[in-house]
């Protein structure tokens, strides 16, 4: 918690003012039960004293207790507002934090914590601390105050009785002290729990289409089932503890207003305490109990604010591995596009294996180099390493002539227009994600994307064309239409290099065929890297690389390979026939 109290500082000011209000709301409060024992030791029980005077000492006393809790109402609505701008700036801010954090971090980070886990950290998490902050000031403030007021306040009317108060602060610790370890261990349990939830949730949503195909919605059910009785359970269990917890307060309260009653009426027999008085100390035992009744709630709060507060400092205080170099080198512009891979080795964080194996090779502007092996061969992880989403573990990448990693991450990236293998479009329209490239691209930047792209076809059918709504994902366009699309968007970027990542793995061999000649002819002077399973796509490549089990064990062009790669060979004859193929 103490790792996140940093945020507060824009709120400060707001803070010491509620403190204040606080303190004005408690000394109010406070001095009402004085005005109440005032009214019947010196209005109703002084019969000595005329009925008229008695009555105008009771209205004009009644009236200043009325403007005091008017005055303490006003504080409350204050604090009130202070407490809420306060908890919403706050929640604001670490929403901002974790989310630029998230941004920053590589696919290391990523593969870290799962996407389920991190959406719930930034809304389920930083709600439970805006509650938390929201009611501390409201009360952690306020309580001691009261507390503390009170204790001194009924000890000046009955010293002798002050042991009664300190019966009901001892129950109310042991009560207290008992539910906090009880239920401490349980409200992280829940946060891990509302994780797999949200992951079991999310992957149903997702995979629907795969769930109905094989029939396995009975499976899916009993796994969501089982996730969520898990935290129904245990959220079961911490609730009853606290409805253990509560009405076991309210009968302490109510057992310390029977003793005072019991001792008041002893004292005042004995003529050592007025009526009045015994009120007031009621009214003060019954303000310390409710101070600590607002302390047990903030207690019991605390721990499930400090789990989540734990799991959000996680986010916050993750190091990327992946950062901009101190004094970043400037790109050598008479080498552009131009790409070296010097015996690059890379695994994967806590595999003891390498991936990819002293990899050499060089990538020329005005070139295909393609890249095709078995799955699990590492062509998509190799080709990761270019835009720095990892490091490599030995060797190097250099990029027009510099070290990737000698190169700010934004400076590298502006230089290469980057197609993954599972395509990812955004909700907008077509216009807005194309324009994701470049936000500036004119009317026939766009154009000419598309029609290089093949995606023309498709846009001119839809009656809005380019201002056609795409719903999150894609998800109302086919698998072959969100190919195109990514790859007019990268075309819309115009950088040195392109990189496609098995990207027409879902068009059909004649899109196929003419994407690739329309790209041939366009980007006559950029490098382009390109992943593919097909021979078909590689076979007019300037340059192949072939890889099997993350090492290079071909290169050259398709004639080459045919009469040096054994591994080459049985992937084009699994595919072509001997005529297709010559």
């Amino acid at each position: 918690m103490l790792k996140l109290t940093k945020y507060l500082k824009p709120f400060i000011c707001h803070i010491i003012l509620a403190i204040i209000l606080l303190f004005a709301q408690a000394m109010a409060d406070l001095s009402l039960p004085d005005y109440m024992s005032n009214i019947i030791n010196n209005g109703i029980q002084q019969n000595n004293i005329p009925i008229v005077t008695r009555q105008k000492y009771i209205i004009n006393t009644g009236i200043v207790m009325l403007l005091i809790s008017l005055a303490s109402a006003l504080c409350i609505v204050g604090v009130g507002f202070l407490a809420s701008k306060v908890a919403a700036g706050l929640s604001c801010n670490l929403r901002k934090a974790v989310f630029t954090k998230v941004q920053s971090f590589s696919k290391s980070e990523l593969d870290k914590f799962s996407t389920a886990s991190l959406i719930t950290r930034t809304t389920n998490d930083i709600t439970q601390i805006q509650t938390l902050v929201a009611l501390m000031i409201r009360m952690v403030f306020y309580a001691p105050i009261m507390g503390v007021g009170g204790v001194i306040k009924a000890i000046e009317k009955s010293p002798s009785m002050s042991w009664i108060i300190g019966v009901a602060v001892i129950s109310l610790l042991i009560l207290i002290v008992a539910v906090f370890l009880i239920a401490m261990p349980k409200f992280k349990t829940i946060q891990n729990l509302i994780d797999r939830l949200n992951l079991v949730t999310r992957e149903n949503l997702s995979g629907m289409m795969v769930i109905r195909a094989f029939n396995t919605q009975a499976f899916e059910e009993e796994r969501f089932d089982m996730a969520n009785k898990n935290l129904t359970n245990t959220n079961i269990f911490v609730n009853r503890v606290m409805a253990f917890m509560f009405p076991t307060m309210m009968l302490i309260m109510n057992g310390i207003t029977l003793l005072i009653v019991w001792a008041g009426a002893k004292e005042i027999a004995a003529s050592s305490m007025q009526v009045g008085d015994m009120m007031a100390f009621m009214q003060y035992a019954m303000q310390i109990i409710s101070a600590f009744l607002m302390l047990s709630f903030i207690f019991i709060m605390i721990p499930r604010a400090s789990v989540a507060a734990q799991r959000i400092a996680e986010v916050l205080d993750t190091q990327p591995e992946i950062k901009d170099p101190k004094n970043p080198k400037s790109l050598d512009n008479d080498l552009k596009g131009y790409i070296e891979f010097k015996n690059v080795s890379f695994r994967y964080h806590g595999a003891q294996k390498n991936i990819l194996e002293n990899i050499s090779f060089t990538a020329l502007p005005g070139e295909t180099t393609a890249i095709i092996g078995s799955t699990g061969s590492g062509k998509s992880t190799l080709i990761n390493l270019i835009p720095r989403f990892y490091d490599v573990n030995e060797g190097q990448i250099l990029v027009n002539g510099v070290d990737v990693r000698d190169i700010s991450q934004s400076d590298l990236r502006d230089k290469i227009g980057y197609v993954p293998q599972k395509s990812s479009l955004f909700s907008g329209t077509i216009e807005s994600n194309l324009r994701y490239g470049n936000e500036n691209a004119s009317q026939e930047d766009l154009l000419e994307a598309a029609n290089i792209s093949q995606a023309m076809e498709f846009i001119n059918e839809k009656t809005n064309a380019f201002e056609s709504e795409i719903s999150q994902d894609g998800s109302n366009i086919s698998g072959g239409q969100k190919q195109r699309l990514s790859i007019a968007r990268a075309l819309i970027k115009k950088p040195e290099i392109f990189i496609f990542d098995d990207s027409f793995s879902a068009l059909d061999f004649k899109t196929d065929a003419a994407l690739r000649k329309s790209l041939k002819e366009k980007l006559a002077s950029s490098t382009i890297i390109l992943v593919a399973q097909r021979i078909s796509t590689v076979m007019n490549a300037e340059k192949i690389i072939v890889l099997d089990e993350g090492k290079v064990v071909g290169i050259g062009n398709h004639k080459q390979l045919m009469e040096s790669c054994t591994t080459y060979k049985e992937i084009a004859f699994s595919q072509l026939s001997k005529e297709e193929l010559s």
